[in-house]
């Protein structure tokens, strides 16, 4: 199915924009974008890419987007070791991180040990706190941080989001105060489109 542009009511006040924190520390580029692409593991057939790939070197710390709950801890799919934050109805997925996921007292976590970093679903994680570091588990061609959103379950593109997250953070610091503004999101409806790509 291809995903379908719609006009939603889905509007964040610009004071949810300029609290956001960019998901990556030492970025290098962006690899590759949201929606159909080729096979990135040199296969010869179209996927569909539910996020942006985020090139950093390996083992740099990645941030929390917005502050929220930790609803998932996973590493068996293709996305590799990876959490998922929600935040209101925003989830936001971070896949291809360092370490790996433990159980304890039926509680799942990820666990990296070199980076200092220890993640309970469950956990409240406020807004910029390093939450992993950049890895190649999972279907990988480098390290990267494959970064997804989705805001009322349908997937966003996130370089979307972080323009106008920039734009907004660009007009406060040069104007101050921009709370009567608002900014607006395309949402992609893709609720039957296969979670894969990573």
């Amino acid at each position: 199915m291809i995903a379908r542009e719609t006009r939603s009511n889905t509007t964040a006040r610009s004071s949810g924009w300029l609290s956001a924190s960019f998901p990556v520390e030492n970025f290098q580029a962006y690899t590759s974008a949201f929606g159909y692409r080729r096979s990135a593991t040199g296969g010869d057939g179209w996927e569909f890419h539910s996020g942006l790939d985020i090139a950093a070197p390996q083992g740099s710390y990645i941030r929390n987007w917005w502050a929220g709950t930790v609803i998932k801890v996973g590493d068996r799919t293709a996305c590799g070791t990876h959490i998922v934050i929600k935040s209101g109805q925003w989830e936001h997925t971070y896949c291809h991180m360092e370490g790996y996921v433990d159980t304890a007292n039926g509680r799942r976590f990820l666990i990296d040990r070199p980076g200092g970093i220890q993640i309970w679903e469950g956990q409240t994680i406020p807004t910029g706190a390093r939450i992993g570091r950049v890895g190649m588990t999972g279907r990988t061609t480098g390290p990267h941080l494959h970064w997804g959103l989705k805001y009322a379950n349908n997937y966003v593109d996130p370089a979307m989001v972080l323009r106008e997250m920039f734009s907004q953070q660009q007009i406060a610091r040069g104007r101050g105060n921009v709370n009567t503004q608002q900014s607006q999101v395309i949402i992609q409806e893709s609720n039957n489109t296969p979670n894969f790509g990573y």
